[in-house]
């Protein structure tokens, strides 16, 4: 009997330093467990104060330009010419906005055919790239994957290297120095090709069945069903299209010789002298290429995002 109570008495207490034991255990994994939790809180707060220190470098690096020029545009060209440079102008003056005009009175001439010609291009890419791109989405015919991918290919080749050979086709057209000259060459780009295609494959089929069901044509259901759809990803490409004309320096520059003829990215190289430059004349005409990008971003801002977001989406 007192074996039996002593190896019961022993077992007894083996049993209670293992569950004291793994109570120990148990406590310091807990432990641990709050300790990696705070740690990972913490890391996460750092992680998200770090994205937005980087996003307000990024806006301050991005902003600064644009705000002194604002603030130039408001200065004489002795103070835009001072080192350390300001950014609140000791004495705000208009006079830059009126020399601007009055300096060079092909000043709104400029206007006009940069906004003619951006217009001019934005549409008919709407037109011919919408076109392709529903052509390539939709329609069946030979070697249509191949053309695509060959079209495609062609945003891997600079514009440097086409400059001449467009050169030489808007010349041997007689379009020197003339507004269908300048547009000619971008009434279609590859790249809103691109965005069209991906845009129409994320819309349902069944939509444009339902149509031809009804008694639509091919081409009624593109202009009825699948054009009033795609209003965002055209709000995209007409921001994009928009911008590269209105900014671009490069081929107006090649293939436009009479000064009534400039753009205004152009012309404003005229307000540079031979020895000198105006360069308070300079930042001021430049707002005048500015503004009117920023104003058609924020009124299409909206549509500009969801055209993006969705051109990344395939049925």
């Amino acid at each position: 009997m007192a074996t039996r109570y002593d190896a019961g008495r022993g077992d007894g207490m083996v049993t209670r330093r293992g569950a004291a034991r793994g109570e120990v255990l148990a406590g310091s994994f807990h432990v641990r467990a709050r300790q990696m939790r705070r740690w990972r809180a913490f890391a996460g707060k750092v992680k998200v104060v770090g994205v937005y220190v980087v996003a307000m470098l990024v806006a301050v690096v991005t902003l600064a330009p644009f705000a002194f020029t604002i603030s130039a545009s408001f200065k004489t060209l002795s103070e835009v010419l001072d080192w350390p440079p300001s950014f609140i102008p000791s004495r705000f003056t208009l006079d830059n906005y009126r020399a601007v005009w009055t300096i060079s009175p092909l000043f709104p001439r400029w206007l006009l055919n940069s906004a003619l010609a951006s217009g001019i291009t934005v549409l008919t890419n709407v037109f011919f790239c919408s076109l392709a791109g529903y052509a390539f989405a939709r329609l069946r015919f030979p070697g249509r994957d191949a053309i695509f991918m060959a079209t495609l290919g062609t945003l891997m080749i600079p514009s440097q290297i086409t400059l001449i050979p467009r050169y030489i086709i808007v010349h041997r057209l007689g379009l020197i120095d003339s507004l269908a000259g300048l547009v000619l060459p971008d009434v279609a780009r590859v790249f809103g090709v691109f965005l069209m295609v991906q845009f129409i494959r994320a819309i349902p089929k069944e939509l444009e069945e339902a149509a031809k069901t009804d008694g639509c044509s091919r081409f009624a259901t593109y202009v009825h069903v699948v054009l009033p759809l795609c209003r965002p990803v055209i709000a995209a490409l007409a921001i994009f299209t928009f911008q590269g004309t209105w900014n671009d320096f490069t081929w107006p520059l090649v293939v436009l010789n009479s000064p009534e003829n400039f753009t205004l990215a152009l012309g404003l190289n005229y307000l540079r002298g031979q020895y000198y430059t105006f360069w308070h004349l300079v930042l001021t005409g430049s707002l005048f290429n500015i503004v009117p990008m920023l104003i058609i971003f924020l009124v299409f801002q909206r549509y500009f995002v969801q055209g993006i977001t969705m051109s990344g989406l395939r049925s």
